[in-house]
């Protein structure tokens, strides 16, 4: 069910909730955490597509900011989705214009759900210190999206200045495949260490420089951090080479969603490395609404030394 409420306010949004609730059966109970969505207007149904797959997983109240016309006179526009056209959650979208939008924080206040945690979830243009800005002062879980900046590397540089505990990132949780599958590899025997790294991703891949840094802090080892041109199907991270005394692990991805392992003395294995979409990756993110210490020492200590320029010691 959707219904629209042009030309309106929050005060009314709520009670328009609370009659929803009353007449259709809609509840409340069981909403988990609050997810608020910052985003340009035109840009938010994939979002709240997305949203709505991860509330399957996490049931929870939606609130989408969709911010327009900052120069035209002051307006609030709001829709409530529930039901089949909000999957497990209630989505509540404000189009906020002119000087509505210069509030976002006094916008939500009345729609939060009282005694659960909030995410904020910015899909496209962050704040330049997401733990400063209004909705990310209210928030436990602020997650920002690198790959959709104008310059992918230059914005997952800028995490390093700008992280506050509870920040994260798409481009860090696209790779927990990739984390999983090289540790699983390394708890393997002969157990050496590994003296060299090399990591090789499109330019557009920021996916590809926390990857190298996560492997450089973690292996204490020299990092050389690859970044291509990108062409025809050949975006994201394309392959990491782990160098041993007795020889060279390398897990490549030549096609999309398979990698090729090849480790010595062992038959080569082809492994499921799809990239993630943004419903695996916002699911996987409100699994947890406390600070990732590890996203933050891999920002303030092993970004320093990848560059995508070359290399690292």
């Amino acid at each position: 069910m959707i219904v629209d409420l042009p030309d309106t306010t929050t005060a009314k949004v709520s009670k328009a909730l609370v009659k929803i609730r009353e007449e259709g059966g809609a509840v409340a109970l069981g909403r988990v955490l609050t997810l608020i969505i910052e985003t340009e207007a035109g840009y938010e149904e994939d979002a709240i597509e997305a949203a709505n797959d991860a509330s399957r997983e996490h049931p929870m109240r939606v609130i989408v900011i969709s911010v327009d016309a900052p120069d035209a006179e002051a307006r609030l526009d709001a829709q409530i989705r529930v039901g089949g056209d909000a999957g497990a959650s209630e989505v509540i979208v404000l189009h906020a214009k002119g000087g509505t939008a210069s509030d976002p924080q006094g916008l939500v206040m009345g729609l939060l759900l009282p005694d659960a945690p909030v995410a904020v979830w910015w899909p496209g243009r962050a704040p330049e210190v997401p733990g400063r800005s209004p909705l990310g002062r209210i928030a436990q879980r602020r997650i920002t999206d690198a790959s959709t900046q104008p310059d992918p590397q230059a914005a997952v540089h800028a995490l390093e200045g700008r992280y506050t505990p509870g920040d994260t990132d798409f481009a860090w949780t696209r790779l927990t495949l990739w984390r999983a599958q090289l540790a699983a590899v390394l708890d393997q025997p002969p157990y050496e260490p590994v003296t060299r790294v090399e990591v090789v991703g499109a330019i557009d891949s920021p996916s590809t420089t926390l990857l190298a840094a996560w492997l450089g802090m973690q292996l204490g080892a020299e990092v050389e951090l690859v970044l291509t041109p990108v062409e025809e199907g050949s975006h994201g991270i394309r392959g990491v080479v782990l160098h041993r005394s007795t020889g060279p692990i390398e897990l490549l991805r030549d096609v999309p969603s398979v990698a090729k392992l090849r480790q010595p003395g062992q038959p080569d294995h082809d492994v499921a490395l799809p990239r993630r979409n943004l419903r695996d990756c916002l699911a996987d993110e409100l699994r947890r609404l406390d600070p990732d210490e590890l996203y933050g020492d891999v920002l303030v200590d092993g970004l320093p030394l990848c560059h995508p320029e070359g290399s690292a010691a």
